[in-house]
């Protein structure tokens, strides 16, 4: 394999030397290093709105959202995915992360699984894809064997495909419908991509689902409104949410709370509208699930 011109794998001549720096001078040379990548993402951003809009589109006609990546990437999938549930109460299968090497390969690498082009489309064929699914391959350097194999079964039954590099042309970015490629530039470690790219990736990924479920109604002002109270400080996120969504006191969001099993986004129209839960919940639905709409009514 020739890696000589992919631009993860070039070596950084600003930091030639950080081997010989004291440890504040190397720690502000990779800071200075991590700042090129919010501007590279800044480039991309058209792309990146244009999978928000993608994602929203096939979520809300139930299809769903699929990270599919290897290493680093594929962590950082998983990791977006497994966060929305308790964050937008949304249903585990809405959005998933597969990596290369399935659960063995989150905590520990799994020897030749990112080689394989069967692999990639067998994983994505054993979820029973459809064409309502909105599939995001990840490979900082474009070329990643499983991932590009993902990415063409996809398409092969009509899904729409997101490819999400550091690698602008890349076979991966070239296969997209949606090509987001921030030109990250090299590491500060040479090849180690889990850094600038896998900092962009992260960012990236965090604007694609925080953009689709804004897009869902399930965001409220900036409120989480769709949070889970599944422990003792997502019980009092959520009064603390209804509190600031209405004006009323801690008590009064806890006592309302209560009487809808403690959804904000219940909560808030109850009180906004002066009804009970069902009524609010029956507004709600009306206005697709989103809380302006239904307020507006």
């Amino acid at each position: 394999m020739d890696l000589s011109n992919i631009a993860t794998e070039q070596r950084n001549e600003r930091t030639e030397h950080i081997d010989r720096l004291d440890t504040l001078e190397m720690v502000k040379l990779i800071n200075s290093e991590d700042k090129q990548v919010a501007y590279a993402v800044e480039k991309v951003l058209p792309q990146v709105a244009e999978a928000i809009e993608s994602a929203a589109e096939r979520l809300k006609v139930g299809g769903r959202l699929i990270y599919v990546g290897c290493g680093t990437s594929g962590r950082l999938g998983i990791l977006d995915a497994v966060e929305c549930p308790p964050t937008f109460s949304t249903d585990p299968s809405m959005v998933l992360g597969l990596i290369a090497g399935g659960t063995t390969a989150i905590f520990s690498a799994v020897e030749g699984a990112e080689d394989s082009y069967e692999l990639g489309a067998k994983d994505l064929e054993e979820k029973k894809i459809s064409d309502r699914d909105l599939v995001v391959g990840l490979a900082a350097s474009g070329r990643t064997p499983y991932v590009i194999g993902a990415m063409k079964y996809a398409r092969s039954i009509g899904c729409k495909v997101v490819g999400v590099t550091s690698c602008p042309g890349s076979e991966i970015d070239v296969l997209a419908d949606i090509g987001i490629a921030p030109e990250t530039g090299p590491e500060v470690i040479t090849g180690s991509t889990r850094l600038k790219s896998g900092t962009a990736e992260k960012m990236i990924l965090n604007m694609i689902s925080t953009g689709t479920m804004i897009k869902l109604g399930k965001v409220y002002g900036n409120l989480m409104v769709d949070v889970k109270a599944s422990n003792e400080k997502l019980v009092n996120r959520c009064e603390t949410i209804v509190e600031r969504a209405t004006g009323v006191t801690r008590q009064e969001a806890a006592d309302v709370l209560k009487r809808c099993d403690y959804k904000p986004k219940v909560a808030i129209v109850m009180i906004k509208k002066g009804v009970e839960a069902d009524k609010a919940q029956s507004i709600l639905a009306d206005a697709g699930g989103i809380i302006s709409d239904a307020l507006s009514e």
